[in-house]
């Protein structure tokens, strides 16, 4: 039956457990299929609903507890009902921060069978990696508020770059960009605008990238960025950019290749020192909570991305390829353009795996 891998599934808010149980059943489907490897899940029940129960979304020692663990799968955090800084910073960022999960990596590409709003965008054209910046930078968590009801209040939002912060996610995104048929990498900044830290983020890249020869690298404004990403996503690959940066640019990269609905995320860990956790991009989507449509390929292809971390290389591509096919063939859910459910969608690519 080949390795066992012990995976977290933390399912959490709005259509987060329709999704997660949809990959679990893809995940299993597969490790059936091919009999190469065993996946172990261990389910936690950490959410906005536990969080208005107790009081918290992690009880005491459930980190201890995520340790034991290969990688984690989430679905998605957030409630109408609790301020969003408070689900956030209580359950996802509790988990990425202390597990120093500093890559957040995103790939975007237009899925066979899905189409990109971009005119004269086939599959192909856009075929990006961006790596977000995942413990720093603007949403370190620093700062304040004073004065507060009074005319003269003031908040405050520390953004922080630190040469070690800056310089690991440098080195790992020339890494992933080294990997990657094109070798090319652009790193994004606002240096114009904010000349501290994001004059420290062009001097360690220029500094990184000597180590990088092979690597093409060119440099991008924030702003610009976005007119490059609409007008020639081709001459895009690997992007690197802060975590505020990043966050939108790949939320816009994701929209780009067709719909929120496909696009994942892993939150690496590179030094493998704790588990790594991986979720679709999505959020919580209450307004389709429990309907039953929400598109479960971002979670599948998180799923693939995980197994690849895990290396089990050949599963994620079976994995990928089966989605595909099902896409090829129409079995869309509304965000794509079809009438599909979840559980339809389910259904075909775990009929696809288990094709011989």
């Amino acid at each position: 039956m080949g390795k066992s891998y012990k995976i977290a599934a933390i399912p959490a808010d709005g259509i987060g457990p329709e999704v997660v149980s949809a990959g679990i059943e893809v995940l299993q489907a597969l490790a059936d299929k091919l009999q190469t490897f065993q996946l172990d899940f261990t389910h936690y029940d950490w959410s906005s609903e536990t969080y208005k129960k107790t009081g918290k979304y992690i009880p005491d020692g459930g980190l201890e507890d995520l340790k034991k663990h290969d990688a984690i799968l989430f679905g998605a955090v957030g409630a109408p009902d609790v301020p969003d800084h408070i689900s956030l910073w209580s359950l996802r960022l509790s988990i990425c921060q202390p597990f120093q999960q500093y890559a957040n990596v995103r790939p975007t590409r237009v899925l066979r069978g899905t189409q990109s709003p971009l005119r004269h965008c086939p599959p192909g054209k856009l075929d990006w990696v961006i790596v977000r910046e995942n413990s720093e930078g603007e949403y370190a968590g620093q700062g304040g508020r004073s004065h507060r009801g009074w005319p003269w209040e003031i908040a405050t939002e520390t953004a922080i770059f630190s040469r070690v912060g800056v310089e690991r996610i440098m080195r790992f995104a020339f890494e992933t960009a080294q990997k990657r048929p094109r070798k090319l990498l652009t790193v994004v900044t606002k240096s114009n605008a904010q000349r501290n830290g994001m004059v420290l983020w062009d001097e360690v890249a220029k500094q990184v990238g000597g180590e990088f020869p092979d690597v093409t690298v060119d440099k991008m404004l924030v702003d610009a960025m976005t007119t490059r990403m609409v007008l020639k996503p081709e001459t895009l690959d690997t992007v690197v950019a802060s975590n505020l940066h990043a966050d939108i640019l790949s939320d816009l990269a994701a929209a780009l290749a067709g719909s929120i609905g496909i696009a994942p995320t892993s939150n690496l860990d590179p030094t493998r020192q704790h588990p790594s956790m991986f979720e679709p991009i999505h959020g919580s989507a209450f307004d389709i909570t429990g309907k039953g449509v929400a598109n479960p390929v971002a979670t599948f292809w998180t799923a693939a991305e995980m197994l690849e971390w895990l290396g089990e290389g050949t599963a994620a591509q079976k994995l990928m390829e089966s989605v595909e096919t099902v896409c090829e063939r129409g079995v869309l859910t509304a965000d794509l353009g079809g009438s599909a459910s979840t559980k339809e969608v389910t259904a075909a690519v775990v009929a696809e795996i288990q094709k011989a």
